[in-house]
This record gives structure tokens, sequence and C-alpha cells, in this order.
């Protein structure tokens, strides 16, 4: 390897580069001799030869021009991999400076130490291939590409004095979520914010073919960059130039971040800032052999995972494996105990300071409790019984969270995020408290913009998770309300975050985080207008493949529920939550206590609407979400008129999961509890918000499940009337007691005689919705009887 010249009064890179380089291609093929001490032989192969070397040279470039600015300026540094299949450089660099051993003392900087780690990788119950809660620094997984320019972003918001440098690598940069979060900028705010210092990484390939933005030249990289509002520079290193000018770049950023900051700060805000970034041109698999069996390696996609897979059993391979291991003379790197030598440890900051032990990383250390307003003066008076008082249950909660909104404004650890949905969806009293995000100016017409706001709109679901998952992984909170049909947009996204709040909660030394809380509203049985594209409930089936211990599901019927349910959420950890309610003005059920009661309960029994007196039901009436509880107490309203004789009980359900068994998932109801509510042997009509299957699902395991008829949504839809769509899916109220009627028994056929008559009604309504253009009155004004 050609090496730099170094710039003097800098400490030498170029030995802790090689350090870095060597420790993490010995990850990924060595078990024994990772010092080279012997000859290398085949037994010192790892059987399985997994991971990606192809980025990791490139990382630690970052990484080490990264340490420069924290040892020359103090900068505060917390660093989010794209590339998160680069884990070897990250290990590499972990153990170098000293954070692996940490948090754990097997993995001391010596020899054993080394071995220790390369046993861990890819290992069984070891670290995986890529990043992953278990290594110390990291919030980002990056196997999934496109969240982490997003994710960088939302960990700088707030958080002033904070440089998040992010590293995107070119395969990356090609994913639509990517391509939006470019426009990050536009909603950072120099004053209460601090930067995100995106690196792109181009190295030329993916897997097995060229990337696009590799392919393009520097005068088209720099026309992109800068219009999306960048102040690009192009880092190439594919020659190995003299001195070390990517830590020059970065210094040299770092001085334009902070003046464009100190300008802001002191009032001379920027018009239209434009943050410095970097461009890395490098070669895929950087110092990896040039060539091996006549197949070019460094500088292609061979070199992308492992460049040498055949080095058990071909002896030329191995002798290229140990002449490409021996070229960074690890026995000038490594003291006789396998310490790293000073020249290497020159180069990595005090300890405190180090990139890997960033405290943002490990965001619920910093995490403080929001101080939340008390929700009763928020709360809807329904004394005079259920269903008398109207009101839209998001509106209801708007005017809370405005008031949260205040409550936090000195601590700023409060955001909402939403895909411009904020006013339809009827929050809009939010913006009283805090505007629109938007640092860019705007000459048209607009409202409650402003710089500072700690509201963020923006059209790309993809942003807006990756902006909350950024604030809350660094100890904050907040709320992502949206449209329910395009919740599924971050289904990949939330499988992922999922999945890595799961396995933090198997980290000990993991602090838990806020949990993120979708409020999903505008919800698809009040989308008859804008069709059958807009009538998808199917993100909580997503969230129900999750695993349970991080996950809840909730369908408050009313404001008040709705107020308690975010009440508690909000100062939850450590889940994913969705929470499915209303924005329309209607019926309200149950006053605050009852609220409270029915929510820490999940489940009850509301005898108002029931019938059976105590004695043992004909048949269970349940339902989970606003339009089904309407829809169900109107049909238990029918049968009590004109059956009077059938026993009901009514149930509604809360919290989703409580129908599921307590081994099946923490909130599921006790076996004595779920058959005090449904019996053991009752039918029970089950009208439910989203398709059935969910609710089937969570039914597994409880006694006869068969006797459970659920009515959902079943992908029936189309622009029409509200109850049309009831209608057309089964589930309007005339529907339900028609189901109901057919387990309550032939009762001398009056039973028969009701079913025919109610089919025969709502075929005549739907008849009379289509002449008029809207549902009849003794649907929309139909009230539960006092």
């Amino acid at each position: 390897m050609t090496e730099p010249t170094q710039q003097p009064g800098r400490p030498d890179q170029r030995a802790y580069r090689r350090a870095a380089d060597y420790v993490a291609a010995a990850l990924i093929f060595l078990q024994d001799n990772v010092l080279l001490t012997d000859p290398l032989r085949p037994e010192h192969i790892k059987p399985r030869l997994l991971g990606h070397w192809g980025t990791c040279p490139g990382i630690t470039m970052v990484y080490a021009a990264l340490n420069t600015l924290v040892k020359e300026r103090g900068a505060d540094v917390l660093l989010v991999t794209g590339p998160g299949h680069g884990a070897p450089a990250l290990h590499a660099n972990l153990w170098l400076e000293g954070t692996h051993e940490d948090y754990d003392p097997a993995l001391a900087r010596t020899a054993d130490g080394l071995r220790e780690l390369a046993g861990r990788y890819c290992a069984p119950d070891g670290f995986p291939s890529h990043l992953s809660p278990s290594v110390p620094g990291t919030m980002h997984e990056g196997g999934e590409l496109g969240y982490a320019l997003s994710t960088a972003f939302g960990a700088a918001l707030d958080a002033p004095d904070r440089i998040v440098a992010c590293i995107v690598g070119d395969g990356e940069a090609e994913t639509g979520p990517t391509a939006g979060a470019w426009h990050s900028t536009k909603y950072l705010d120099p004053v209460t914010g601090g930067a995100v210092l995106p690196v792109l990484h181009l190295n030329g390939y993916k897997i097995s073919s060229p990337t696009v933005f590799a392919t393009m030249s520097d005068a088209e990289l720099t026309a992109l960059l800068r219009g999306y509002g960048w102040d690009p520079r192009i880092v190439d290193v594919t020659g190995d130039p003299p001195g070390d000018p990517l830590g020059a770049a970065v210094l040299d950023a770092h001085t334009v971040i902070r003046d464009l900051q100190d300008r802001a700060r002191s009032g001379d805000k920027p018009v239209r800032p434009a943050w410095p970034m970097i461009v890395l041109r490098s070669l895929k698999g950087q110092g990896a052999p040039a060539q091996v069996e006549g197949k070019a390696i460094e500088g292609t996609f061979h070199a992308h995972q492992v460049p040498l897979p055949d080095v058990h059993d071909d002896p030329e391979q191995l002798r290229a494996l140990e002449d490409w291991l021996r070229s960074y003379r690890p026995q000038e790197l490594f003291d006789d105990d396998g310490r790293p030598v000073p020249d290497v440890l020159a180069c990595v900051p005090p300890t405190g300071r180090r990139i890997g032990a960033q405290p943002a990383a490990n965001g619920g250390l910093l995490r403080r409790p929001l101080d939340l307003p008390p929700i009763p003066p928020y709360a809807v008076d329904v004394a005079k019984g259920p269903g008398t008082a109207t009101a839209s249950p998001t509106r209801v909660l708007g005017d809370w969270l405005a008031e949260v909104m205040r409550s936090s404004a000195a601590d700023r650890n409060f955001r909402i995020v939403s895909p411009d949905e904020l006013a339809s969806n009827k929050l809009d009293a939010v913006l009283t408290a805090s505007g629109r995000a938007y640092v860019w100016p705007v000459e048209e017409y607009s409202e409650d913009l402003t710089r500072n706001g700690r509201v963020m709109e923006m059209l790309s679901e993809h942003n807006c998770q990756g902006w909350l998952q950024g604030y809350l992984l660094t100890g904050r909170h907040g709320l992502f309300p949206t449209y329910e049909a395009f919740a599924s947009v971050v289904d990949s996204m939330v499988n992922q975050y999922a999945k890595w709040l799961k396995m933090s909660r198997e980290i000990p030394w993991r602090a838990p985080i806020s949990s993120l809380t979708y409020l999903l509203t505008s919800e698809g049985w009040r989308q008859e207008h804008n069709g059958y594209s807009h009538q998808g409930p199917g993100f909580i089936n997503n969230l129900l493949n999750r695993k349970n211990t991080v996950t809840g599901l909730y369908l408050p019927p009313d404001a008040n529920t709705l107020l308690v349910t975010m009440e508690e959420l909000l100062d939850e950890t450590g889940k994913v939550n969705v929470v499915v309610a209303g924005k329309h003005d209607a019926a309200q059920w149950l006053d605050l206590d009852a609220a409270r009661a029915h929510c820490r309960a999940g489940a009850s029994a509301w005898p108002w609407a029931s019938t059976y007196a105590g004695e043992d039901p004909d048949i269970v009436l349940a339902c989970a979400g606003g339009i089904p509880t309407v829809e169900s107490l109107a049909a238990a309203d029918m049968l009590r008129r004109d059956l009077p004789e059938a026993r009901i009980r009514f149930v509604n359900v809360v919290d989703l999961c409580a129908l599921a068994p307590p081994d099946r998932h923490p909130h599921g109801m006790t076996d004595d509890r779920f058959r005090a509510l449904f019996g053991d042997d009752t039918p029970v009509v089950f009208d439910f918000h989203g398709y059935p299957s969910a609710v089937h699902q969570l039914l597994h395991g409880r006694p006869r499940p068969e006797r459970f008829h659920v009515r959902g949504y079943v992908e029936e839809g189309t622009t029409t009337t509200p109850y049309d769509l009831l209608a057309l899916n089964g589930t309007s109220r005339h529907d339900l007691a028609i189901t109901a009627l057919t387990y309550l028994g032939d009762r001398g056929g009056a039973a028969g005689a009701l079913a025919t008559r109610y089919a025969r009604h709502r075929d005549s309504l739907r008849a009379e919705l289509r002449r008029t253009g809207t549902d009849p009155a003794e649907i929309t004004g139909w009230r539960w009887p006092a």
C-alpha cells in the first residue's frame, strides 16, 4: 500500500488506519493467530466466512477523520452509519479506542481480546454481520438501506452542540427515502438544532453492479447536491493522495457549520443556509489484493463481501490473504501482548470524548419524563349519559397536545411529525403552541411556519419515521399522526425499528427510550369520499407480527378513552404503539373515571348497553374501534327493541392485545377475566375496525375461538357514503344484528323474520342513499336511547 505523507502537527493517522483495516479484515477471516505471529494456516481461518469488506476501509477513513475533529476541536460527534454491513470497521475502531473493553473487559485491547472479538463476530449469539443494539455507539443498524440520513437529522434536532456525522453509502443513496432526506436541511434550525455532516461514500459498486452515484461525474454530483441545498466537498482518495484530505475536509466543514450557527445565534440568520457535506471517492475494498488468480478484487464488486471466499481450499487464495494481512505490518501496530502501540493510540480521543462512547447513542440515559399536563380539563362531559355528548376525539386530543407542546417548550424535548396532515386530522390546535418547522423562505401564502417550530410536516412518511426514530433514540419524545391507509408506507421501517427495540431490551447497558406512537386517524371507514385507495387498516396486522413485548394496539372508542390512552403512552418506554382514533364529531360514551377504568382493564362489559341483567347472556356483541362501537351499539339497540327477551352482553375492547392469552402477550387478560366477558360457549359477534384476521390471530389459544364471528374490513370499497361502505363489508348495524340473530335461536320464527326484515331495510337504505347521495337521517341521526 502506498501511504500518504502526514500533515505536520497532527497525529499520524496512517498507523491508526492500518490497524483498523487490519482488525476489520481479521474479524472476517481469522479465528486464531489473529496477529499473525505464526505463518497463516487453514486452521486459523474461520469455518464460515461472513461479512462485508468493501465499505470497511472507507468507514475507517471517516472514523479517523472524525477522531481528528474531536481531538482538535472538542466536537460533540455522534456517528450514524448507513452501510451497516460495514460492521467490521466499526468493531475495529471501537476496539482500538477502548470502548469495547469499557463495556466488556473480555474484549480488552490485547491479543486475547482481539481473538475474543473475532470469535464473536458472525458467531452464534455474537455480533451479527451488520450493526445492532449490541454495538456501542450505534443507533442505526443500516441493514435495510435508506434511512440513515433522516435518522441523523432526528438526532440533531434540539441538540445545538451536536454534530451528527452520517455515512451514506452510494447504494443507499439510490433509495427513495434517502432522496427525500436530503431536503431535511430545510427543517433544521441553526439556532436550536445541531448539524448533520453527511459523507456520501462513493466506492463504485453494490453487490454485483455499479452504483448510480459512483457513475456520475463530479460536476453532475455537485449540481445535484447543490440543487438539494448542500455545499458539497469532493474528496478523492482512490489514488492515495498525500496528506489527510478527508480530515482537512471534515475540519473545513466544521468551520463552516460553526460559522453558520454562530451567525444564526447572533441574530444574522441565513436565508437559505447551505450546509457542508462531503463526497468521498475511494476504491471498493481499498487495500485488498489488486488481483488474485486473474480476477480483479480491489476497486471491483468482488471486494464487496468476502474477497477471498475459497481461502480454505485454495492455496493461492490463502497466500494472497496472508500477503494482504501482512501488508498492514501488524508487528508495527501491536506490541508483544497485542496492545495497540502509542502511534496508533495517538489518534484516539480521550476517555469521555470517544465516538463509540457518545451518550446520545444510548439515549435512554439522557431521557427525562415529559411534564404531562392533567387531562381532566380537556375531558368531554358525558354526565347526562352515554351518547348524549358529541365531540371530535382528535380535536379534543389536539387541545391537550397543545399544552404538552407548551409544557415541553423550555426543554425542547417533544416533537410531532406528520405528512402534512395535522389540520386534516383536526390536531391543528398544537400549532397554537408551536408552529411548523421550516427554515427556507416561503414567498407564497402560508400559515404557522416558523424556523424553530417543533411540528414537522413533510409529505414523506419515510422522513417522518426517520426523524422521529433519531429523536427518540437520542432521549426525547414524540408522536406520529398520519392517515391510517398510508401508515403502511413505513411498514418495513417499523419492522426494523421494532427488532431494534426487542434486541435493545436484551442488552443490559441499553437504557429504555420513549415509545414510538403512531396515531392513525382519517380511518378507512370515513374515507368513503376518497375511495378504495384510502381504505386500508393493514398497519395493525403488521404490528401484530412483531415481538409482543414491544408492541401495543389501541382502539379508543371516544375522546376520553383517547386522552387516557395517549397520557399513558407518552409516558411509556421501549415500545411501538398504534392508536386508531376518529376525527369526525361523534357520540361520546364514557366519562373520565369510566374511561380510565376501561383503559386499565383493556376490555370491559358496558352494562348500560347490555340486557342480560346478570344472567348468562345468549350472545355477546363485542367491538373494537370508534365506528364499530357505534354500529354495534346501534345493533344492540335494534335487538333490545325488537327481541327484548334476548340476553345480550355488550363488550368493548380498547386494548386489542388484551384478547390474546397472557402467555402470548403481556397485555393479555387472564383466563378468568376472558371468561367473565365472553363466557365459555357463548357465541360472540365481534365488529372490528380492521381485517378480521387480526382478531382471529389474537384469539388463538382462547377457549373455542370458532365461536367468535368477526366482522371487519374485507377489501370491499369504493367512493360512496359511510353507511354504504359498512354494508359493502358486512359491518353495518343491520348486518351485525342479522349475524346475531343467526345464533340466538329460532324463537318461534321471530329471529328469522327479524333477520329478513333487517336485510330488506338495509337494502332499501342503500337504494335510497344512491338516489340522494347521502346517508339517510335514521343512520346519521341515530342516538343511543336515554
